[in-house]
Parts: C-alpha cells; sequence; structure tokens
C-alpha cells in the first residue's frame, strides 16, 4: 500500500495508455485444473511462451497424476499442458509426448523444444508437494504467474485502506485491492497463503520486524515493507535483470526515500520497451493490469520460488 508522487504519477498520464497490455493474439488457453483464486476466470487464462525459448536448455516433464506435462527452460517452468491421452510407462521421446497434446499444444511445444529436450516424469500422489504447494501439479512459480493473469482479467480498482478480513486466508473483496494484494493474491492461487505466513513469521521473529509493534492479521502482510521482510527471510533472491514470469519484484516509486514502496510480479508478456510487463496495481484512479515499469521504475529487489 502507498502513494505515488505527483510527478511519477503525472509522467504516466502523459505517457498515456499505450504502456498499458493491449489485448494480443492469445496463445491457447491452458487447459489443466487450477485450484486456486478466480476459478470463474481459469478459462480464459493464456500463458505466452517466451520469444525466444532456448530449445536445447528445455525438459518436459510428465505429472501421471495430473494427466499433464510442463514445459521446462532449464529450472523455470513455461506452461502446463493437459495430456489427451495416457502416457505408457517408459515414455522418453520428444515427439511421443508431443503425440498425447491437442493440435495447438503439439504446435507450440514442437516450437520450443529440441532433440536435446529431456523428457522425465514424476509419478507423485494427486497432493501437496514441495514445489507444488496445492497439489494441482502446477509447479508455484507458474501456479503464480497463472494467478497474476487472472488478476489482470479481474481489474481490481486500486483502493486504499483498512479491511477487516478473516484469518488464515483472509482476503478484501475481489473488487479492490492495492499494490500488495497481487502478490498475496497470486502467490494464493499456488496454495501459498502470505497472510498467515508472515502472521506466524512476525510470532516467531519480531525483532526482525520493527515497525510491528501491534501485530494485526487484517493489515500486516497487505503492507509492502513487511512483506519484503518476509520475502528476504523466505524467497531465493535473483540476479539484477528484467526477471522472468511469476517473479516478484519491489520497486523503488520514491527514490528520496529508503526502500521500495511498490511491489508487482513479472508478466510473461512483453511490452513496447522490449522488457516485460509488470502485473501490478498502481495507485488511486488505476485498475489491477500490465504495465511497462521496468524502464522508468528502479527495481530493488526481485524475488522466485525454486520449483521441482
Amino acid at each position: 500500500m502507498r502513494a505515488i508522487p505527483v510527478v511519477v504519477l503525472a509522467a504516466w498520464v502523459c505517457l498515456g495508455w499505450c504502456s498499458i497490455a493491449r489485448a494480443e493474439r492469445a496463445p491457447a488457453p491452458v487447459s489443466v485444473h487450477d485450484v486456486g483464486i478466480f476459478s470463474d476466470l481459469d478459462h480464459a487464462v493464456r500463458i505466452t511462451l517466451p520469444g525466444r525459448v532456448d530449445a536445447d536448455k528445455t525438459r518436459l516433464r510428465i505429472d501421471e497424476a495430473h494427466h499433464a506435462v510442463v514445459l521446462y527452460e532449464g529450472e523455470l517452468p513455461l506452461k502446463i499442458y493437459a495430456l489427451t491421452g495416457s502416457s505408457p510407462a517408459g515414455l522418453a521421446r520428444v515427439a511421443s509426448v508431443v503425440a498425447l497434446l491437442g493440435p495447438a499444444d503439439a504446435a507450440e511445444v514442437s516450437g520450443a523444444v529440441s532433440g536435446h529436450t529431456v523428457v522425465d516424469r514424476i509419478a507423485a500422489t494427486p497432493a501437496a508437494s514441495p514445489g507444488d504447494s496445492d497439489g494441482d501439479g502446477i509447479p508455484d512459480p507458474l501456479d503464480i504467474l497463472m494467478g497474476a493473469r487472472k488478476l489482470v482479467l479481474n481489474r481490481a480498482r486500486y483502493t486504499e485502506g483498512y479491511f477487516q478480513v478473516s484469518y488464515p486466508g483472509g482476503d478484501v473483496p475481489r473488487a479492490v485491492g492495492v499494490c500488495s494484494d497481487t502478490v498475496i493474491r497470486a502467490y494464493r492461487n499456488a496454495g501459498i497463503d502470505l497472510q498467515s505466513r508472515v502472521a506466524e513469521d512476525i510470532r516467531a521473529a519480531p525483532a526482525a520486524y520493527p515497525g510491528i509493534h501491534r501485530p494485526n492479521t487484517s493489515i500486516d502482510h497487505r503492507r509492502v515493507k513487511t512483506l519484503l521482510t518476509w520475502f528476504l527471510r523466505h524467497v531465493p533472491q535473483v540476479p539484477e535483470g528484467p526477471g522472468r514470469p511469476g517473479d516478484v519484484v519491489f520497486l523503488d516509486t520514491f527514490p528520496n526515500r529508503p526502500g521500495p514502496e511498490h511491489v508487482g510480479i513479472i508478466s510473461d508478456r512483453t511490452a513496447p520497451s522490449g522488457l516485460p510487463f509488470v502485473i501490478n496495481n498502481w495507485t488511486v484512479g488505476y485498475e489491477e493490469g500490465e504495465m511497462d515499469l521496468l524502464p522508468s521504475i528502479a527495481v530493488t529487489h526481485r524475488f522466485r520460488l525454486k520449483a521441482p
């Protein structure tokens, strides 16, 4: 939760809305079951693969329990696809996996893999596990991105103020939110309740949160600097750079003050600047969406959950 300095806000008004994501040629919808937030929007979630995927670093992971396959580049999960047929034991050829996908998915995956692509499988039971906190078969970093995409569709209006919310798993009304709610809701899509995790961490290590004198589970996790402390203590930071889809980025909108005042999630879509959009809820008068922030707003911290 924060206000934007007038000079920064004025700059964005002068730039107009051209830096906010527009409709584009949509990829195939995600066709697996996501057990996270806003289930009415699941059918509309579409993940865009990066413009350049290093096919020699890709791998396909078959998830037998969820009848799906996840495309990775290195350790980053890019997209999950539903299998249209059964995967026989020992299946290890890329072409054999592609043959089990629908036509649109098969075409997309074929363009992102190579003869060096590794095929492996997990035979876990359909339950929560490290790297898949809600047990829906979607690796946490990808699940967070999918949750953020739902927020772009939901378009909550930026609304400051205190809300009394239930605990655990509480949320402000769906039609409203601030920047921190973008991260809270996207993480909840992956089965990670930042409200309870922040509250538990404050109880366990109060000295790490010197600004909190009287803990309040309705608001503590919604404060940017409190959220940053939790991330610093529990989520790996990643090197400088534009980030990868699903990364959480803290941004410095008041350079004359110490620390960041804003937070968002790196999008899977590229902005006019050539850098990724940031999915965020910007300030009063805006709705949650994607903005081309990285060229002009300094990023102070970047965080990325590990995937299985």
